[in-house]
């Protein structure tokens, strides 16, 4: 067998088959190729669903990592160190917040944004014990924990793990007339994603986001965005609610923030919610470590420059304009996003999406699908425009065969 079937087997024998990956080894990458076990380059467009916002191996990143491993990895939160407070400053500098609460994964930080609400429905709204409800969207995508799972509408998501965490109302997304119906009195928040990435790419109404902040405002809930894979530079600006001039109550984090180095997630919000917490209330042994923190700055300093979000707007706008040229061929029958993300919906008649995913692979192009048919595009952000090119024209390659 070849390497890459050898490395594969070996796989399939050891692990869960919890994931169905493409099949290809990756032992190295930079920037925004990968190479794999056999030395055959693929040009990468999907960037560890925007974790890898700046590329693999970027080499700032990289020192950061390198620079605090000589000197301390590893506390606990049973102590102090010397990057946190600056993390968590220039963190809630950057989300124009007042306060951090850190975790390691995506996950983590819904699963936070979710117990924060309710703590504050209790101490500050004054909603009765045990009754409170968070709103979220249908066909939303916030991890797969037992409680997330417990407000998907994707079966493969939730069949089988029941039963189920209560205290969440789902409804349509983009549908305002819905989400007012559903508040109640014990409504303590609304949690979405300004851009569904696992559905689609799907970007809501125009109009639909400030809706939400104005109702939200109205009824004293709290506006939650997920903004672990649309924010942090991927969609042309720091935060995908800026395209809406929207600011909610609490930003959750996760993916970009750690670079694709380390898993870093974060809750950020104002003194008067996150100020519900006491000592011992909640934690974690690793979240807001001097590893994550260090690289986290980095990350943060590199985002201040305003450089990743005007490249991700810049080029963005330059694959949407190619990607619409394909809309209405016959190949392509819809093309959905913003910045360097875009869902693109191929005609049934050419393939799933995985079959889709299979052939780009063929031509050195790795993407991921979704939803039958879907496959989603998300690069780098440092991405040159002559690779986005080039990665284009594979996929008008495959589209034509």
């Amino acid at each position: 067998m070849s390497a890459t079937e050898t490395a594969i087997a070996s796989a399939e024998a050891h692990s869960a088959h919890n994931y169905h990956p493409l099949p290809v080894v990756v032992a190295s990458a930079e920037g925004a190729w990968m190479t794999d076990v056999e030395g055959r380059r693929y040009l990468d467009l999907l960037a560890g669903y925007s974790a890898l916002n700046f590329g693999h191996g970027n080499r700032r990143l990289i020192d950061a990592a390198r620079a605090q491993l000589e000197r301390v990895t590893l506390t606990s939160r049973a102590f102090h160190h010397d990057r946190f407070a600056d993390f968590c400053t220039e963190l809630a500098a950057l989300c124009g917040m007042e306060m951090v609460l850190p975790m390691n994964t995506g996950a983590e930080a819904v699963e936070t944004a979710v117990k924060t609400a309710r703590k504050w429905g209790y101490r500050v709204k004054g909603v009765p014990d045990g009754t409170a409800k968070i709103i979220v969207a249908s066909d939303n995508f916030h991890g797969r924990t037992t409680t997330i799972i417990s407000f998907s509408t994707d079966p493969e998501a939730r069949a089988d793990y029941g039963p189920y965490t209560p205290g969440f109302e789902i409804v349509p997304y983009g549908d305002l007339t819905a989400l007012r119906e559903a508040m109640t009195e014990n409504t303590v928040a609304v949690l979405i994603e300004p851009i569904q990435g696992e559905a689609g790419v799907l970007v809501p109404p125009a109009g639909y986001l400030p809706g939400v902040r104005e109702l939200t405002r109205e009824r004293n809930v709290l506006f939650i965005a997920d903004e672990i894979q649309s924010g942090l530079g991927r969609t042309g600006k720091t935060f995908a609610l800026e395209h809406e001039g929207v600011v909610p109550d609490m930003y959750v984090l996760g993916k970009a923030l750690g670079g694709g180095v380390v898993p870093v997630s974060a809750v950020v919000s104002s003194a008067g919610i996150l100020g519900v917490f006491k000592p011992g209330e909640h934690g974690s042994t690793f979240g807001g470590n001097p590893l994550a923190c260090a690289v986290a700055l980095e990350v943060i300093a590199m985002l201040r420059t305003g450089e990743y979000q005007e490249r991700a707007a810049e080029l963005g706008d330059h694959l949407h304009r190619e990607l619409g040229l394909l809309a209405g061929g016959g190949a392509v029958e819809t093309v959905r996003g913003r910045g360097l993300w875009a869902g693109v919906d191929i005609a049934p008649a050419l393939g799933t999406g995985r079959e889709i995913s299979e052939r780009l692979m063929e031509e050195r192009v790795l993407v991921k699908d979704t939803h039958g048919s879907t496959i989603r595009i998300a690069p780098p952000l440092v991405i040159s425009k002559e690779d986005l090119d080039w990665g284009l024209d594979r996929l008008r390659t495959v589209l034509s065969a």
